[in-house]
């Protein structure tokens, strides 16, 4: 069940980054910090839900996040109102990396910790 619930959040979460990410400036969500750490903190989130709803297929997980990272500032070259840069590609895959890594660790400590109570 708990896997079931990590898929439609990461996916619900990943189909609002798309929305952010392509709609026009004056409707993207903001919050009071800088656009970096947005970046960085929102595909961290959906690399760690992404790890947690599919632990077993690491390399679709790596395709899925990296990919729509990749996408989604593709897609803004097509808006007139927004535009695309590489260094926000970087930071979204980065933070995509940073949330499947912690992903992992935590798949690996509650394996870990599952064996021991055996």
């Amino acid at each position: 069940m708990p896997q079931k619930l990590a898929a439609v959040a990461a996916w619900a979460l990943l189909c609002f980054l798309a929305y952010a990410s392509v709609s026009p400036i004056g409707a993207r969500p903001t919050l009071p910090s800088s656009t970096s750490l947005e970046h960085v903190a929102a595909f961290a989130a959906v690399g760690f839900l992404f790890q947690l709803a599919y632990p077993r297929h690491v390399v679709f997980v790596w395709f899925v996040v990296i990919g729509s990272a990749a996408l989604f500032e593709l897609m803004q070259l097509v808006t007139i109102d927004r535009h695309a840069r590489l260094v926000d590609a970087f930071e979204k895959m980065a933070g995509g990396s940073m949330g499947i890594f912690v992903g992992r660790a935590a798949l690996y400590f509650e394996q870990t910790l599952r064996r021991r109570q055996i």
